[in-house]
Formats: C-alpha cells, sequence, structure tokens
C-alpha cells in the first residue's frame, strides 16, 4: 500500500521546518547522507539503521529546541522506547543523501510519541515512515511524569 503523497515545503523564515501540503502537518527536517557502514551486502540501507536516522530525527529535533536529549538527561529523566514501527516504500543506497522529518506524535501524563518519514534529498521520493512512543521515567527505570521542558518544546512545536 503506497503512503499518501508527502509534499514538504520549508518554512520562509527557518528551513529546519516544513510543511506537508498534502496533510497541512508541519515537520522538523534534517539531512544525513547514508554511510558505508549503513548498507548491507546488496548495497541497500540495513533495515534496522532507520531506527537510528529516526533517533537522529528525535535528536535533532529537541537540540533545535535548545533542549538537547543530554539535558533531558542530565535532569533526570530518560525515555526509553516502548513501541516502535516502521514501514518501507523504498530502499536508501550508499551515499545517498536523505531527509529526516521528524513531528510529535503524541503526549500525555507519562508518555511521548514520535512520526518521521524520510525521503530522498534528491528526488523527493518517499523512502519509509515509522513512529515510537517512549515512556518518561527517572534514572533508576521508574514511570513518572513527563518532564517540564518536554512539555514546553512540544507545545512551542510549529503548527
Amino acid at each position: 500500500m503506497r503512503p499518501t503523497p508527502f509534499r514538504p515545503k520549508a518554512f520562509p523564515c527557518d528551513p529546519r521546518y516544513i510543511r506537508d501540503h498534502t496533510t497541512g502537518l508541519v515537520w522538523h527536517r534534517v539531512a544525513h547522507r547514508v554511510l558505508y557502514a549503513d548498507t548491507d551486502r546488496s548495497g541497500i540501507v540495513y533495515h534496522a539503521n532507520y531506527f537510528r536516522y529516526f533517533e537522529l530525527g528525535r535528536a535533532e529535533l529537541l537540540r533545535d529546541a535548545e533542549f538537547p536529549y543530554r539535558s533531558v538527561e542530565e535532569s533526570g529523566y530518560v525515555y526509553p522506547i516502548f513501541e516502535l514501527g516502521l514501514s518501507f516504500v523504498k530502499a536508501l543506497r550508499y551515499d545517498e543523501l536523505m531527509w529526516v522529518h521528524t513531528r510529535f506524535r503524541e503526549l500525555d501524563r507519562v508518555r511521548v510519541g514520535f512520526d518521521y518519514v524520510i525521503t530522498s534529498s534528491a528526488s523527493g521520493d518517499y523512502i519509509c515512515n515509522g513512529f515510537t512512543r517512549h515512556c518518561a521515567t527517572n534514572q533508576s527505570g521508574s514511570p513518572v511524569a513527563v518532564d517540564p521542558m518536554t512539555i514546553e518544546v512540544y507545545n512551542a512545536f510549529p503548527s
């Protein structure tokens, strides 16, 4: 099944954000080039590496909001993944430049989630989409309420 078309257009005032003209949703984006180490014997990106790209998107979204993940952990919070998903449409190959698009999916008392879309930078082809869901925990691993700064970043995300 083909995904809904993804037609990103950069914000004129901040190219780190795009609006998908199909859905109207705003996404944060970061460019990344496929490393040789990311590929398998067939020359395409090994499937598990897409989750690393999702982490890159999530980390850069927080960093660009001036709340890098290091600060999250230093403030006593950890956000382990408890659910994730990935749907492939097309493969990436060595040295291909991609856009990793990330946006908040959900935020409630103890959980935060993100959606992702990866596209080819050169062709605009839709590569894959996915999601991660995280539970807020303290350093001991006990569930806690989502930290105030993450709530602030969520509320300040462009709409």
